[in-house]
C-alpha cells in the first residue's frame, strides 16, 4: 500500500509510545538503583557522565551512519543495543559491580541511544515531505510529546510501584521486553521515505560527504549554530530530573518510599502532556520562534533556582510540574525552528551534533553537581544548575537576531 500521511505518524507514534514506555520504566528509579547497587551520589552521577559521554563520543559517527545507511537501520540498531544494554545493566545492579564496570555499560546505553537520536526525527521530517504533508511539523512534533509523555506517565508510575512491591531490579526487565517491541516495529513499520543515501562512494567516502556537508549546511548557518551553542547548558537538564528522585523522597521523609520517586517522572511525563497539545496554543501568543525559545528559558531558569531555594515537598511537585510544561513546549518548537535550516541529507549528522552538544553539557556538569549535592545539598546544587543554564540565553538572542528563515511563526490551520 502507498504511504500516506497518517501511516507516516502511525509508525512515528507507535515508536514513540513503545520506545518512551521502555525507557521509562526505570527513569523514576535510576538513581536510587543506582545507590542501592552501592555508589555514593558523586559516583552515581559519574557513571549517568559515562552514558552521556559515551553520547558525545558517538553522536556525529551515528548521526553518519543515519545518513548514509538509513534512518530506519540506525533506529533498528539503536533498539538492539539499549536492550542488550539495559541486561548488562540490571547484572551490575545483582552483583554490586565497581564504577568502571558501570562506566562501560553506560557507554554501550550512550551508544544505543544516539543511534535513535537524530535517525527518528529526520525519518520522520522527510518522510512527511516525501508523502506531501502541507501540516505544520510543530503539530506533529508535539502531539508525538503528548504521547511519549502519556508512555512516560503510565511507565514511571508502574517502574515505581513495580520497584516498591517487588524490588529496584524488575523495573529494568520490563524495560527489556518493550525494547523488545520498540526493535519488531522499527524493522516491520519504519521504512525510509524521501530518503536514499548516497551510491557509488565507499563507507569513508561517504562519511567524508555527509560531514563537510553537513559542517557547510550546520555549523556554518549563524543561525543553526547559535541554537546549537545554546544546548550545552540545556545539559543540566538530566542531573536536575534524577537529582529530583532522591531529594523528593528526602522531603517526603520516607527513604523507601519508591513510588514517590517514580511518582516524580511521572508529574514530568504529565506536563509533557498537556504542554504537548498546547504548543499551537502558545505559538500563538508570540511572532517567532526564538521570542518562544526565550521566554522559556528565563521561565526555566526561575522554576529550577526556585526548587532549590524552597525545600516543600508540595511546592517542589509544582515546581516540577512547570519546569515539565516549559520543557513540552519549547522542546518542538526548537526543532522545528532547527529543521526548517537543515537538508535532507545531511540532517540525522547535524541533529546528532546538536544532541553531541546538550549531551557535552551534561557529561561536563553531573559530576561535579553531584558531588555539591554530597558536599552541600541537593537544593544547593538546583541553584548552581540553575546559574549554568542561564548561559544559554545570549546563544538564543544571537539566534534570534540572524532573523532565521525558519523563525517566524507561520499561522497554518495543522492536520490531524
Amino acid at each position: 500500500m502507498a504511504p500516506t500521511p497518517t501511516k507516516v505518524k502511525l509508525t512515528y507514534y507507535l515508536l514513540t509510545l513503545f520506545s518512551t514506555l521502555s525507557a521509562s520504566f526505570i527513569w523514576g528509579i535510576n538513581t536510587l538503583f543506582l545507590l542501592d547497587a552501592g555508589l555514593s551520589n558523586t559516583a552515581a552521577f559519574t557513571a549517568n557522565a559515562f552514558f552521556t559521554g559515551g553520547m558525545v563520543l558517538f553522536e556525529i559517527p551515528t548521526g553518519v551512519v543515519a545518513d548514509t545507511k538509513g534512518r530506519s537501520v540506525s533506529y533498528a540498531l539503536g533498539s538492539a543495543t539499549l536492550l542488550v544494554g539495559t541486561l548488562a545493566y540490571w547484572w551490575l545492579w545483582q552483583i554490586h559491580g565497581p564504577l568502571w564496570s558501570w562506566a562501560v555499560v553506560s557507554i554501550i546505553l550512550g551508544l544505543g541511544f544516539t543511534l535513535l537520536s537524530g535517525a527518528m526525527e529526520a525519518w520522520l521530517v522527510d518522510a512527511l515531505n516525501a508523502v506531501h504533508y502541507d501540516g505544520a511539523l510543530e503539530s506533529v512534533l508535539a502531539r508525538g510529546e503528548a504521547l511519549g509523555g502519556a508512555a512516560m506517565l503510565a511507565g514511571s508510575v508502574a517502574g515505581g510501584y513495580i520497584a516498591q512491591l517487588t524490588n529496584l531490579g524488575v523495573p529494568y526487565l520490563f524495560r527489556v521486553g518493550f525494547l523488545g517491541a520498540t526493535l519488531f516495529i522499527s524493522i516491520f513499520m519504519m521504512h525510509d521515505l524521501g530518503f536514499a543515501p548516497q551510491k557509488g562512494l565507499s563507507f569513508k567516502n561517504q562519511i567524508k560527504s555527509v560531514l563537510t556537508a553537513a559542517v557547510k549546511g550546520g555549523w556554518q548557518n549563524r543561525s543553526v549554530k547559535f541554537m546549537m551553542l545554546s544546548a550545552p547548558f540545556a545539559g543540566i537538564g538530566i542531573y536536575v530530573f534524577y537529582a529530583m528522585q532522591p531529594y523528593l523522597l528526602e522531603l517526603y521523609g520516607n527513604p523507601e518510599a519508591y513510588g514517590i520517586a517514580g511518582l516524580a517522572a511521572a508529574i514530568v511525563a504529565g506536563a509533557q502532556i498537556v504542554g504537548g497539545l498546547s504548543v499551537d496554543y502558545a505559538r500563538s501568543f508570540f511572532r517567532t520562534r526564538t521570542d518562544l525559545l526565550i521566554m522559556g528559558e528565563v521561565a526555566g531558569v526561575a522554576v529550577i533556582a526556585l526548587l532549590g531555594l524552597i525545600a516543600n515537598f508540595w511546592v517542589a511537585i509544582a515546581l516540577l510540574t512547570l519546569w515539565g510544561l516549559i520543557f513540552a513546549i519549547t522542546g518542538p518548537v526548537r526543532e522545528a525552528y532547527l529543521n526548517g535550516l537543515i537538508d535532507s541529507h545531511h540532517r540525522a549528522t547535524v541533529l546528532s551534533f546538536d544532541a553531541l552538544l546538550d549531551s557535552a553539557g551534561g557529561a561536563v556538569t553531573q559530576p561535579v553537581l553531584g558531588r555539591s549535592a554530597d558536599v552541600f545539598s541537593y537544593p544547593i546544587s538546583f541553584v548552581i544548575s540553575a546559574g549554568i543554564q542561564l548561559g544559554a540565553l545570549p546563544f538564543l538572542i544571537a539566534a534570534k537576531r540572524t532573523r532565521a528563515l525558519s523563525d517566524p511563526i507561520k499561522r497554518v490551520a495543522s492536520k490531524h
